[in-house]
């Protein structure tokens, strides 16, 4: 009897041990330490299981990050926020979602960051549907043709270039030389030749300049066409480089 109570202590003892290196495990899989945070970028240790394009929370304040790197050992992740507030040996878990950003129709005539908060002020944004901000672009041959123009209201690129609605036009040039004003002008002229919806992302842009465009574009009655994605120059790097991926995501 002294025996068999002895084997029943002996495999809950085992069974404990087992069910201790599966929780440890686990933990590797969706939870990591950071070992390093440098411009923006932190390397942590752990999160086995993690994807590329992964967001993920770190600290204690749960700043969001979106892992781009996956190394043998460590995990590269670009965090975006303030990395001042984390330090190393901060926990980091995973979300087990791909970096999204939320769409809806009350993104019209708001101001939003990379990550689709609005930064205008006004109330919160409600959303139901979130897209994969790194998203393939859909091909050449699922596109419908360009067969509709889109006007700029510049009479000189009207004339000179046409534009559809669908393509790809670059508008390229040295410093305060027009770029932005073409861009603003076109948005402003859709008000008048139609109904066309415009996303103007803002990077590395002083505040100052988006307020100054936000308040023109409500002025002349255009900014309930149009969403803007700022991430200006007060802004970390990391937002800056989401910002035209969320710009784009929304756009597709």
């Amino acid at each position: 009897m002294n025996l068999l109570n002895n084997n029943i202590v002996s495999d809950n003892e085992i069974l404990k041990t087992f069910i201790k290196g599966f929780d440890i495990y686990n933990n590797i899989l969706e939870q990591g330490k950071i070992l390093s945070i440098k411009d923006g970028v932190a390397k942590v240790s752990g999160l086995l299981g993690v994807q590329a394009g992964e967001m993920v929370q770190l600290g204690a304040l749960n700043i969001k990050g979106m892992v781009l790197s996956l190394e043998h050992a460590t995990v590269g992740i670009v965090i975006f926020g303030n990395d001042r507030n984390l330090k190393q040996n901060d926990i980091v878990s995973r979300s087990f979602l791909i970096m999204n950003i939320p769409l809806s129709i009350e993104l019209f005539g708001r101001v939003i960051d990379g990550l689709g908060n609005a930064i205008d002020g006004n109330s919160k944004i409600n959303s139901v549907m979130q897209r994969k901000i790194d998203t393939k672009a859909a091909g050449i041959i699922p596109r419908k043709s360009v067969r509709e123009a889109m006007q700029t209201g510049i009479k000189a690129i009207d004339a000179m270039t046409p534009i559809g609605c669908g393509q790809r036009e670059l508008i390229i040039g040295d410093r305060q030389t027009g770029k932005t004003t073409i861009a603003i002008d076109t948005i402003l002229n859709q008000n008048i030749n139609g109904e066309l919806y415009c996303i103007y992302v803002a990077i590395g842009q002083k505040k100052s300049t988006v307020v100054q465009i936000v308040e023109l574009l409500k002025k002349k009655n255009s900014l309930i066409n149009t969403i803007i994605v700022s991430a200006t120059s007060a802004e970390s790097a990391t937002l800056q480089f989401l910002a035209p991926y969320s710009g784009c995501a929304i756009g597709e």
